[in-house]
């Protein structure tokens, strides 16, 4: 016998299996002794009022076992197959490569950096030796940029796909199930190298290819449609570029940030087109902080409960300023991709337990702004962001010291004599903020954060410190494409996906699209 229940109670009561069972005992009429398994459906933490509550829904079985369900998929063997092209092994690339294969189809992945465990050593020397490689950063590489994100799989782009099936690919990939029922789920940066590591073992063994150190470098289009691609090892000196012909669906799936292939899609006269982007800086407070704001918990938080979070916006003189990819107990990561440019951006650990709570604090960007970049065409906007992040580079020392701020110092439009400890590795220098950004992203910067004191009492703080530049949010560029097909509007075959052409944000959404494009290209083959 099994009953539904839907719980309301304080951390301690619905925090741990032991108090669950405890809960249900005293209010629903069954002894701990009968309870023989918990299977969680839904968990929320309400933070509105004091105190904190769990809400919690959950299937309690009575005196039998509950049947653990098991998550399959039907993945085929496409060895002899036919080959789809995917350019980039992130999020979209290798779930588009998943969908693929359960349509009898052979994924060829071309990714132009390395493999996550040849990947960290790259990492690491940009903390420890200021060196970036262009082609194995925080964005390229093995899983993209979505390897280094803290796993954050929220997303409110529901319409776009099945969420559940995401979830539930990753969980048979080694995913802690907590997110099939969690309200914000994520699974942690530490954890999702394995798991994208078993994605790929999924599908070699199934038959498809992932060719590291693999980078487009052109395409050749002929008439309205693809004729080859040109591909060159990024490792291998002099090495001749491989071509692969007859090509007849190619899904590009490169990210926000492979400004190249833009150029590339511009020199081949691919349309593309300039989109709006958000452009600020990461914010970073003392978790403790965020917590007792959040929780009205005093200086500790009750050990049941996470590290807290926030989520602000809020429109200053006509423009959205909000908070991104906010990580509770995280680290700011440098996340630029050429020598010459400071990016930062933030990922967490799977327990969130580090001393910092980090979020990107950003302010949108229109055409109206980079209108002094016209001469660029659709690039315009990618060459003002570029612009900003190299302006901080050379205001960060010409290192990958990061120019920083107090924030009330930053409101205040006054220099910080210190800087707060804070995670960034590679180390901060105080610079005025407002002498950096452009003037009207700073001025709205500004005004939120005066806001933003008010919504959340004790957020505007001289411990909290800024750091710039905060620019990746999104791409500047968007790859137009026919709605119902998922193919570029000009060229057939070609399929924009994602984040890099201007349609996902996230891990999940990235995903889904790849989905899409897979399920758009099955589509055509009937």
């Amino acid at each position: 016998m099994k009953k539904t229940l839907e719980l309301t109670g304080l951390p301690e009561e619905l925090g741990h299996t032991e108090g669950i069972k405890k809960f249900i005992s005293k209010y629903h009429g069954i002894t701990a002794n009968e309870i023989s398994g918990l299977v969680f459906q839904k968990k929320s933490i309400d933070a509105r009022k004091k105190p904190v509550r769990i809400n919690l829904t959950v299937e309690v079985f009575i005196n039998e076992n509950p049947a653990k369900e098991t998550i399959e998929f039907d993945f085929k063997n496409v060895t002899n197959a036919q080959e789809v092209a995917i350019i980039g092994a992130g999020p979209a690339g290798l779930f588009a490569a998943l969908q693929l294969i359960e349509l009898g189809l052979k994924p060829v992945i071309f990714e132009r950096g390395k493999n996550v465990k040849e990947r960290r050593r790259d990492l690491a020397n940009i903390t420890k030796n200021n060196t970036v490689n262009p082609e194995s950063n925080y964005c390229f590489g093995e899983g993209g940029a979505g390897t280094y994100s803290d796993g954050k799989l929220y997303t409110r782009a529901s319409k776009r796909g099945d969420v559940n099936r995401i979830l539930k690919l990753l969980v048979y990939h080694g995913a802690d199930e907590s997110i099939l029922y969690e309200s914000h789920p994520h699974i942690g940066t530490n954890k999702l190298p394995h798991i994208i590591e078993k994605i790929r073992e999924t599908i070699i063994n199934c038959g498809g290819e992932i060719h590291f150190n693999s980078k487009l470098t052109d395409i050749e289009i002929e008439g309205d449609k693809i004729k080859s691609i040109t591909i060159s090892n990024n490792e291998i000196q002099h090495s001749i570029p491989m071509h692969r012909d007859n090509i007849q669906h190619l899904i590009l799936a490169t990210g926000h940030s492979a400004r190249d292939i833009f150029e590339l899609l511009h020199r081949k006269q691919i349309m593309i087109e300039a989109k709006p982007f958000a452009l600020g800086v990461r914010v970073e407070h003392p978790q403790a902080l965020i917590d007792s704001i959040q929780y009205r918990c005093g200086t500790q938080r009750s050990e049941y409960l996470p590290a807290a979070s926030y989520s602000l916006v809020e429109q200053v003189n006509g423009r959205g300023v909000f908070s991104f990819c906010m990580c509770p107990g995280g680290i700011i990561a440098p996340a630029m991709t050429a020598p010459g440019e400071i990016v930062v951006n933030g990922w967490s650990p799977s327990k969130r337990n580090n001393p910092f709570a980090n979020s990107g604090m950003v302010v949108s960007i229109n055409s109206e702004d980079f209108k002094d970049f016209e001469k660029y065409g659709p690039l315009a906007g990618m060459y003002f962001q570029k612009m900003v992040e190299q302006n901080c580079f050379e205001q960060g020392n010409k290192t990958l010291q990061a120019p920083a701020q107090r924030m009330v110092d930053f409101v205040n439009n006054k220099s910080s004599s210190n800087l707060p400890n804070n995670s960034y590795l590679p180390g901060t220098v105080s610079r005025n903020l407002n002498e950096i950004l452009p003037n009207y992203v700073a001025k709205s910067l500004q005004g939120a954060m005066k806001a933003f004191g008010k919504k959340m009492n004790g957020y505007l703080t001289n411990e909290a410190i800024l750091l710039a530049t905060e620019s990746r949010t999104s791409s500047p560029v968007r790859i137009p494409r026919n709605k119902e097909t998922f193919e570029h509007i000009q060229i057939k075959g070609l399929y924009p996906c994602a984040e890099g052409a201007g349609y996902a944000g996230g891990i999940v959404s990235a995903a889904m699209d790849g989905e899409n494009c897979a399920k758009a290209i099955g589509n055509s083959f009937g």
